[in-house]
């Protein structure tokens, strides 16, 4: 049923935004009511308007466009369907940034703090089905932010990162609906499949009779009567012959849950996947076998809607642009996404970095803001299996950038990560990405470097042991030394280490050279486990994505992104000079050392070839200049392959790529051209 079925209200007859479900993976969807669409809407200054619901009120697409309005207070007609007579109704949001105070017809039902979490009211006993009700929504949204949840939020005052901030989103941002349940319900349902042979399922029963229900698992035609006591219920469902969920192969399992008996049941089906995310001393393995990370950093921002997107499409299709660009995770960088995009990252294979939003600024209060979402987002996400990996702070944002320096701040980090593994010890944390570890179960590192030759450089000596420090620009006048430790005490070996952030470059050609080159670089090392590029899209002011803020294409200078993030790819010994020369054209025949890093779980064979095109020419040539057999094993950078052609006699791209069985398996390329110095005359006297 939908908004447009709902006729005691006028406003309620245009077409519902977002109109899909909001819970798939914990699907009641045959008894639920939309209230997305056009509210009415009071802002503080008592000037009366309406609202698009979900949409921030600061987007275009909400229809009001203010920023740094504090105050305001949502209002629509609601009539519960007569068919409900004898369910229990819930009142459902998906998120409100910040505070919400909930009424109907006048009674507060509840109110919730905290922008990113998803709630919920029991509103039974105020809603009579068939009978109009008002329904207010009255919500808080502080400018100054610095000391609550706020991730990319802009600020006033401003953030310590103001500079990488965006337009706020405020009000309700994700959707809002009503749905029966049985008179006695599943609150709460976790489904965990890491012992990879069955599920073990809990939950919390409310309503009724939450200490005696009946509660009955169905699962491939096998039911389990589950075990109730004091309020939650909890068994296992073995599964005969497991089917393992993978990026290659995202098998997701349906289970049917039963709460009581007849028509007054409680009745949803939960998708889980049998699957196992651990370390092993330096490494990652999923199901056993070892994984690397090729992912891409993603904020889900949109230009008309903020944080919000614009349709259930364009949700689900930055998880498919991911994949087309050659990734195999997506870290959501300091949002809890909706539901409906970790559902379509189940179904499609696709490996998450989740992570909540956090303050800016430490005080206890702001630790104890940052701490009180984590039990939320475990409770609503955990059961997704594309989640391989919790974050939780980034770059020490919200300790003040000094964890080394301040041993409450450190201890902050601690316990946020003692408080995650509580909620969930399925999947390795992050207590603070980018540098700084206390206490983690991957070192990640934020390095972002314009220079070819340091990176290269730097990166080796990283990956050697013989650095465990990196510039980084705070601001464009804060320059400070970080290291991958924030204490004396964490071990410096044993623990898998990966980048998390990286990229460079001023224009959209720059940056694509900067993929190709600085992507290679971190696949020479084997100590890595992977890499996160910086980032999918453009937001706002920050033009660092591989995409424009509409999901365009840039101009990659001929390279195909795809190539660089691949999981085999080819690693040529050379320090690039400048983005279209990489080399001066050659007078001689020129030879290039190359190896073969392949992160498949087979040993791979077959043939380099080399041959120079036309500048930016991106077909590979007909017949090679040079060829040679080459192997490698996972997970082991190859040895060098010495491939030797003639000089171009002038410009030209010299295209590598690896063949087998008749197939490109990788490719890069090597551009040839004149090599100026900078021009930076002097001023004439």
């Amino acid at each position: 049923m939908t908004i447009a079925e709902n006729a005691a209200d006028p406003i309620a007859a245009e077409a519902v935004p977002r109109p899909g479900y909001p819970r798939p993976d914990r699907d009641r969807s045959a008894r639920w009511l939309s209230l997305n669409g056009r509210w009415r809407f009071t802002a503080a200054d008592g000037a009366p308007e309406s609202i698009v619901v979900p949409f921030a009120w600061e987007s275009p697409a909400s229809g009001v466009q203010r920023t740094w309005l504090e105050h305001a207070v949502y209002a629509r007609s609601i009539t519960v369907p007569p068919e409900w007579t004898g369910q229990r109704v819930m009142l459902c949001f998906g998120a409100v940034h910040h505070r919400a105070v909930v009424s109907i017809d006048g009674v507060a039902v509840g109110s919730h703090v905290g922008g990113h979490s998803s709630f919920e009211f029991d509103v039974t006993d105020v809603l009579e089905p068939g009978r109009p009700a008002e329904l207010t929504v009255e919500v808080e949204a502080p400018a100054d932010k610095r000391e609550i949840p706020h991730g990319k939020q802009r600020s006033i005052p401003r953030d310590d990162y103001d500079g990488v901030s965006f337009t706020p989103t405020s009000g309700i941002w994700q959707s809002v609906w009503l749905e029966a349940r049985g008179r006695t319900y599943a609150a709460e349902v976790s489904v965990r499949g890491d012992s990879l042979t069955g599920f073990d399922i809990a939950g919390e029963l409310a309503g009724d009779a939450p200490d005696s229900a009946a509660v009955v698992a169905l699962l491939d035609g096998h039911e389990t009567v589950l075990s109730v006591r004091d309020g939650r219920f909890s068994g296992r469902l073995d599964v005969p012959s497991p089917q393992l969920w993978s990026p290659e192969s995202p098998y997701l399992y349906s289970i049917a849950l039963t709460v009581g008996e007849g028509d007054g049941a409680d009745r949803l089906t939960v998708t889980g996947g049998l699957r196992r995310i651990e370390t092993r001393g330096e490494a990652l393995y999923l199901n056993g076998e070892r994984l690397y990370v090729r992912g891409v950093l993603d904020q889900g921002y949109w230009p008309e809607s903020g944080l919000t997107a614009p349709d259930d499409e364009a949700l689900i299709r930055d998880l498919d642009l991911a994949r087309e660009l050659g990734f195999s995770l997506v870290r959501k960088h300091l949002k809890a996404e909706e539901p409906r995009w970790l559902d379509h990252a189940d179904r499609t294979g696709m490996l998450i970095w989740a992570e909540p939003p956090g303050p800016s600024r430490f005080s206890p209060a702001a630790a104890e803001a940052f701490e009180a979402q984590l039990p939320d987002l475990v409770r609503r996400d955990g059961n997704h299996p594309s989640i391989v990996i919790w974050g939780l702070y980034n770059e020490e944002w919200g300790l003040d950038w000094d964890i080394p320096g301040s041993p409450e701040r450190a201890a902050a980090a601690e316990h946020a990560y003692d408080l995650m593994r509580s909620l969930d010890d399925t999947r390795p944390i992050v207590e603070n990405s980018g540098w700084a570890h206390v206490k983690t179960d991957l070192v990640d590192w934020h390095y972002y470097d314009e220079n070819p030759r340091t990176w290269a450089e730097n990166l080796a000596a990283l990956a050697s042991g013989e650095r465990e420090s990196f510039e980084v620009k705070l601001r464009p006048d804060f320059l400070v030394d970080k290291s991958f430790y924030g204490s004396a005490d964490f071990p410096r070996s044993g623990v898998p280490v990966l980048n998390s952030e990286y990229g460079a470059g001023f224009t959209s050609l720059e940056r694509a050279w900067h993929v190709r080159w600085q992507t290679q670089e971190i696949r020479r090392h084997d100590r890595f486990s992977g890499y996160i590029y910086t980032e999918l899209t453009d937001v706002e002011h920050e033009m660092a994505g591989l995409l424009d803020a509409h999901r365009r294409p840039k101009d990659w200078g001929g390279l195909n992104p795809a190539d660089a993030f691949a999981a085999t790819t080819l690693v040529v010994d050379l320090v690039p000079a400048h983005a279209g020369a990489d080399l001066p054209v050659p007078v001689a025949p020129l030879t290039l050392d190359v190896h073969v890093s392949h992160t498949g779980q087979e040993p791979i064979a077959g043939t380099l070839h080399a041959a120079w095109g036309a500048s930016g020419s991106r077909s590979l040539p007909s017949s090679p200049a040079d060829s040679v057999s080459a192997q490698a094993k996972p997970f082991r950078l190859s040895d060098a392959f010495p491939l030797t052609v003639p000089a171009p006699g002038g410009p030209a791209r010299l295209h590598l790529w690896l063949e087998m069985d008749g197939k490109v398996a990788a490719r890069t390329f090597v551009d040839a051209a004149v090599v100026e110095e900078l021009n930076r005359r002097g001023a004439r006297d």
